[in-house]
């Protein structure tokens, strides 16, 4: 009788599997497996959300940086260039010229009102580059704190959503070995499907951890580029002042 019961149980379980979808495999699943299931997607739609946002902050920035170094480029007058830059806030090259500009502005006049005889003039000169290239520093580190806003929460989900996964997956393969303590083919055959349940959380792991993952990447790329772009203008610029400004 055993015999003629495993076709029939075999048969009947995979009728349910052909049957059963993604969702019902989800709910079917138990509650400590589907908490680890919802938080995985909340990390995930979070993720998506933060990579959306991060593709048009940088690609907005890296598209004024560039207007903005070629007008920096083809006009001769900062002070025509420092207007101009007002257009590019969200432009970190641009930011860091309007720090830079701002200090030289205020050294320059400094060291208009400063008489020689006060012995004004030498002191402000020997610090004037050193401050002009303090504050495009400061800014720099700004505009790079403010590119890399969000991103921790990109490496946290590549990092732990993979672990959070498996650990629901463990959780429910224990739920299910314990479900087959029954002897019953039957019963065996809804414990198999309590392991395929189990492992959606491993699945729904790497779903959030790959894109998470990857973006990172990309990301970090393109903030280094646009750091180089930015320490590379602070040379330029600090060599304009030092030849015309501060001489």
């Amino acid at each position: 009788m055993l015999v003629g019961l495993v076709p029939a149980a075999f048969a009947q379980a995979e009728g349910l599997g052909g049957q059963e979808s993604l969702v019902s495999m989800v709910t079917g699943a138990g509650l400590v497996v589907q908490f680890v299931l919802y938080v995985l997607i909340l990390f995930s739609v979070f993720s998506w959300g933060i990579i959306f946002y991060k593709l048009r902050q940088i690609r907005v920035a890296r598209r004024q940086s560039a207007r903005f170094t070629e007008i920096f480029w083809d006009t001769k007058n900062l002070t025509a260039i420092h207007t101009a830059s007002q257009e590019f806030k969200l432009s970190p090259v641009a930011q860091v010229f309007r720090a830079g500009y701002q200090e030289l502005v205020r050294l320059t006049r400094t060291k208009r009102q400063t008489t020689p005889g006060e012995g004004g003039v030498d002191s402000t000169e020997l610090g004037g580059i050193e401050n002009v290239e303090r504050a495009m520093k400061r800014a720099t580190n700004q505009e790079i704190t403010r590119l890399e806003r969000a991103l921790t929460f990109l490496a946290t989900t590549a990092s732990a959503t993979p672990f959070i996964g498996l650990f629901g997956t463990v959780w429910g393969i224990m739920t299910a070995f314990r479900g087959l303590s029954v002897t019953t083919v039957l019963e065996h055959s809804g414990g198999c499907a309590g392991i395929a349940e189990a492992l959606i959380a491993t699945a729904t792991g790497l779903v959030a951890a790959i894109p998470a993952v990857v973006a990172y990447n990309h990301f970090a790329r393109q903030i280094r580029v646009l750091s180089a772009e930015m320490e590379n203008f602070s040379s330029e610029f600090l060599n304009i002042a030092e030849r015309h400004f501060l001489k």
